[in-house]
């Protein structure tokens, strides 16, 4: 087996040193996983309507047995959850007229104004606070260790301090968006896995993308740490974040597997519906308006969020040669989605950089050099 396996790793070299026009970027992901910025990944590329790469390498770990990622590999994409299921459900109700982003989280929580000894701030933010990540709350909570249950979770997220007036600071927030998947329950009066699962990933036919995967498919996907602290065991098919785990796998914040197929099928459907906007045609899913209208960056001056999205900032993940008017998203277990929508061109990073531990940060220097090496790729441009 480690002979196998041996010459299973060779291969990333080989790979890394690919002739052909995106031979940098196998050339970036290759010496990534060398330096062990993580211990292997899926990729792909979508322009305009085509599938033009998707490929991976590396291994699920650095053990010798390991096996092999594929391009069709699950991963845990962590906080794409975000816009991969969330905000692409709230753009969908929307659309439909079902969702107005004005409206107070207390009228659909009363629990978040209810027993405040002020609830002057709360009685202020809005589904439209929670999306652009400037409600007020913090950023991240350690719930996981001291609440066991999901009813004493999302009664902790209620009772959180507001600590600054909502619109006026701008801090990314997973207990927001927590109380946002809550609150689109209440409006959709069904779990936010069913209410994505129908308005999204089944009408787009994702076949991979799911929370909570069955137990016989847990094995097939890369794990991403030894969780020393908390579960005290590999974690691997079951979600890394402890707050979702504590959520039981399903939240708004993260808790989503999905792979390269499905988040290239999504980017394109975001694709076409922003292009259709400019030919005045109807979008299969997402309307052209809707889309613009998610993707406007929000306030305070300064902030790079827009509606659950975010655009690229002067240091973005997303590299020098995304446009202004691009959308995306990281999640901690090393995954990104980025889509250009006026170049038409969609990138998907899959990776379990985490593992064994998530002491390296290697994966902020690999982003934006597999973005920037996919961008002059698509240019035609040859760099040595």
């Amino acid at each position: 087996m480690d002979t196998v396996r041996a010459e299973a790793r060779s291969g990333i070299a080989d790979m890394s040193t690919k002739t052909g026009p995106f031979a940098r970027v196998y050339k970036v992901l290759g010496d990534a996983i060398q330096e062990h910025a993580f211990p292997g990944c899926a990729f792909g590329v979508l322009a305009g309507s085509e599938v033009v790469l998707e490929d991976a390498l590396g291994c699920f770990t650095y053990e010798n047995d390991s096996p092999q990622v594929a391009p069709d590999t699950v991963f845990d994409v962590a906080s794409i959850t975000k816009v991969f299921s969330t905000t692409a459900v709230a753009m969908l109700l929307y659309q439909q007229g079902a969702l107005d982003l004005d409206t107070p989280l207390g009228e659909l929580l009363p629990g978040f104004v209810v027993g405040r000894d002020s609830a002057r701030l709360a009685l202020q933010v809005t589904l439209r606070h929670l999306l652009a990540h400037n409600s007020g709350l913090p950023g991240y909570v350690e719930f996981f260790r001291t609440l066991s249950t999901p009813a004493d979770l999302y009664r902790a997220c209620l009772e959180l301090p507001i600590e600054a007036t909502p619109g006026e600071r701008s801090e990314y927030s997973d207990p927001g968006f927590i109380l946002l998947g809550k609150a689109l329950e209440v409006l959709t009066r069904e779990d936010l896995a069913t209410s994505a699962r129908k308005q999204v990933f089944e009408p787009l036919g994702l076949t991979a993308t799911r929370f909570s995967p069955a137990p016989e498919e847990q094995a097939l996907i890369p794990p991403t740490e030894i969780d020393n602290e908390f579960r005290h065991r590999r974690i691997q098919g079951e979600v890394q974040d402890e707050n979702a785990s504590v959520l039981r796998g399903v939240a708004g914040h993260a808790g989503l597997f999905s792979n390269v197929h499905d988040l290239l099928r999504f980017a394109g459907e975001i694709l076409t519906g922003s292009q259709n906007s400019r030919m005045e045609t109807d979008s299969p899913l997402f309307a052209g308006d809707t889309i613009n209208y998610f993707a406007l960056r929000q306030g305070p001056e300064g902030s790079s969020r827009a509606l659950g999205w975010d655009t690229p900032s002067q240091t973005s993940s997303s590299g020098q040669f995304f446009s202004a008017h691009s959308i995306g998203h990281l999640g901690f277990s090393g995954c990104s989605l980025w889509i250009d929508l006026d170049a038409s061109v969609a990138a998907v990073l899959l990776t379990n950089r985490t593992w064994p531990d998530r002491q390296t940060q290697l994966i902020r220097e690999v982003r934006p050099a597999f973005h920037d090496a996919i961008r002059v790729a698509l240019s035609g441009k040859q760099v040595l």
